[in-house]
């Protein structure tokens, strides 16, 4: 199946509350245009070099969304543009986030990543974490990011009960937090699921998925 066809098929899959993030990394410019012919406007990325270069090159009502972890001496490349930022996992990430965006006169869309994976190699927050940091002044002082939601990554694994857990102690996490409504803190978007484990994170409420393979195929990382 063409690239664009698995877009149809998916699409077809989607409820209409659920945006769908193209994942790209790693595809060459021609599958992000064939992707981009058949209607998909938003693209995710976890290289941030490799996203300017793309940025640089393709149409400019693209969404960029970085999906990958953020070096903070890297944010500065991408804060001209960038979209949503889906991994912010540190408060020192969010203050860099901040400084770049002022000096870009934006305001800049994240989401805060909630460590839900067994695995120790998952980055994010602990429900600890993320209170402390919404308790924070520095936090409260930051006028030009903008948390509109939460993300997280389930278990690598073939257990559908383990990754279910997962899922709906983060949604849980994302209703808590919900009647929080400040200037800088609006939770709206919950972006978890990605190819193997989407329809399962849609059951436990996801509003933002991230599919990859099942629209491009298979990565090449040479």
């Amino acid at each position: 199946m063409t690239i664009a066809e698995n877009l149809q098929e998916i699409k077809a899959q989607l409820p209409e509350h659920v945006t769908l993030v193209a994942v790209s990394k790693t595809k060459p410019i021609a599958d992000l245009q064939e992707a981009y012919a058949a209607g998909q406007r938003i693209f995710g990325e976890n290289k941030i070099q490799e996203m300017t270069e793309k940025w640089e090159q393709l149409p400019k009502d693209i969404q960029w969304h970085m999906i990958g972890h953020v070096q903070t001496n890297k944010v500065k490349f991408m804060a001209p543009y960038v979209a949503l930022i889906h991994g912010v996992d540190s408060l020192k990430l969010l203050e860099e986030i901040n400084k770049q965006a002022a000096k870009n006169n934006r305001i800049i869309d994240c989401l805060l990543q909630i460590h839900i994976a067994e695995e120790e190699t998952k980055f994010g927050f602990d429900a600890g974490e993320l209170e402390a940091i919404l308790n924070a002044a520095t936090f409260q002082n930051l006028k030009n990011i903008k948390v509109i939601g939460l993300m997280g990554m389930a278990t690598f694994t073939e257990d559908k009960a383990q990754i279910q857990k997962e899922f709906q102690f983060l949604k849980s996490l994302f209703d808590q937090y919900q009647s929080v409504q400040w200037p800088n803190f609006q939770l709206q978007t919950l972006s978890m699921g990605m190819s193997g484990d989407y329809q399962l994170a849609i059951a436990c409420g996801s509003t933002m998925v991230r599919i990859g393979s099942s629209i491009f195929g298979v990565r090449n990382y040479s």
